[in-house]
């Protein structure tokens, strides 16, 4: 039986992004991204300052509920895939409103060492 903190998770996160994982530098000082996929989340739009993963302040344009892990610097758009052509998919810099994630919280269920939480943030 899942956790009831994890199916109310999952039950709020009735949006759906694209996600473009795995980034790689390309060797010309842009990054390369596995295929994009869609993903369920709780978008909110919201600004506040946080202390980015490489240990700078920045202000952050978005928090994320989300159902499973992402990568550091990976991109998300809120949307799906459909709402992209094809150019756009393989270049996730190219569409307006994909943003790089700056910062993953990822913090274990109480008595759990298996089942996660996780917010990012862009």
């Amino acid at each position: 039986m899942a956790n009831p903190l994890l199916r109310f998770i999952s039950s709020v996160c009735v949006q759906t992004a694209v996600y473009w994982g795995n980034p790689q530098p390309d060797g010309y000082g842009g990054m390369d991204y596995n295929d994009p996929i869609e993903i369920d989340c709780r978008w909110d739009d919201s600004t506040r300052r946080i202390t980015n993963n490489q240990g700078e302040e920045i202000v952050s344009r978005a928090e994320i509920l989300v159902t499973q892990d992402l990568d550091d610097n990976g991109m998300l758009c809120l949307g799906t895939l459909d709402d992209l052509d094809s150019s756009q998919q393989d270049a996730p810099e190219s569409v307006s409103g994909a943003y790089k994630i700056q910062k993953i919280d990822k913090n274990p269920l109480f008595r759990s060492t298996s089942e996660f939480v996780r917010v990012v943030y862009l």
